[in-house]
């Protein structure tokens, strides 16, 4: 189903103008040289997994708490809709949520915005309802759940297990036979099973 021609226009839009804007403070060259470093910060934010707390909003499910998530395996999906690797990561973590969900895995969309027209509400639902995402979506536009996960990154994965802790991260695009691994490591961990589940077909 395509996007209303408003919504691409003033996406399209919003977007050349903020890259021209980034492009002349140096923003880019920053997040250019921040990503090669990624691999390097990711390991600092394992351990206890932060509270979901300071959404503005909730889309596609009531707020979710950690006690409520408590025995299950998280993976939490740090993206935002006009950023081109997070939108070729979505397929395959909306394929997990799927195939996996019976299994006890809980997938949470994280849009955190980039630019500020990513923070119009609806532009965001108009994202949603076009890539087909019906798993939760925290809409953290004061970046407070971003800055609890001290992430820095878009599209991030963050692994945790059924204790509600950081197990993995991923950072970028790629990998996706490894996270998927991680995946059935931790559902076969929480239930104490040793029989691998097989990858989802892509």
């Amino acid at each position: 189903m395509p996007l209303p021609t408003s919504w691409l226009g003033r996406t399209l839009g919003a977007v050349l103008l903020s890259a021209l804007a980034a492009i002349g403070l140096g923003f880019v060259n920053g997040q250019l040289s921040g990503l090669a470093n990624a691999s390097a910060s990711a390991a600092l934010t394992e351990g206890p997994a932060p509270a979901l707390d300071g959404a503005t909003t909730w889309l596609n499910s009531p707020p979710l708490s950690t006690a409520q998530l408590r025995g299950k395996v998280v993976l939490i999906d740090f993206w935002t809709y006009s950023c081109i690797n997070c939108v070729n990561t979505l397929p395959y973590v909306h394929a997990w949520a799927k195939k996996y969900k019976d299994q006890g895995l809980v997938v949470i969309g994280v849009h955190t915005p980039e630019f500020p027209f990513e923070k119009d509400i609806g532009n965001v639902r108009d994202a949603i309802r076009h890539f087909k995402i019906d798993y939760p979506v925290a809409v953290d536009n004061d970046y407070k759940i971003w800055r609890a996960f001290s992430n820095n990154y878009w599209p991030a994965l963050y692994f945790i297990d059924a204790n509600g802790r950081i197990r993995h991260q991923k950072v970028g695009e790629g990998d996706y036979e490894k996270s998927e691994q991680v995946i059935q490591a931790l559902l076969r961990e929480a239930k104490g099973a040793t029989t691998p589940a097989q990858p989802a077909a892509q």
